[in-house]
């Protein structure tokens, strides 16, 4: 079918977009405050999404990371069903997606290299 492998990655986009506005504006769970999602991959059927996630606030100090990933972990698998309702009617999916979450690394590995490359240059002087 003409289009088949690009419904995943328009239907990603579209879920990612929903559940970041559903956790911003709908929940109102103080867990999930400063929760960015940064990315979605969706199975070829559509019926599994990988949501990758991040906390704004990781990189400023005196934030306790791991309780706040911890939090705001329970946080949403505590609100997973009522998210899969709300995409599932708002995109006007056939199946509801099952929800997968999962925190994204990526960004606290760079955030943690540029540290340390900072360091390094505060060390010898430059």
């Amino acid at each position: 079918m003409p289009g088949q492998s690009q419904r995943p990655a328009r239907a990603a986009a579209q879920l990612r977009q929903e559940i970041a506005r559903q956790i911003s504006r709908e929940l109102g769970d103080p867990r999930l405050d400063g929760l960015v999602v940064s990315s979605v991959s969706m199975t070829p059927d559509l019926r599994l999404a990988r949501i990758m996630w991040r906390l704004a606030d990781s990189s400023l100090p005196g934030v306790d990371l791991e309780a706040r990933k911890k939090d705001a972990a329970k946080a949403l698998e505590k609100s997973s069903g009522r998210l899969r309702k709300a995409v599932t009617a708002r995109l006007g999916l056939r199946y509801a997606p099952e929800l997968r979450f999962q925190y994204d690394e990526g960004l606290d590995a760079r955030d943690r290299i540029e540290q340390l490359l900072h360091e390094v240059k505060k060390e010898r002087g430059e």
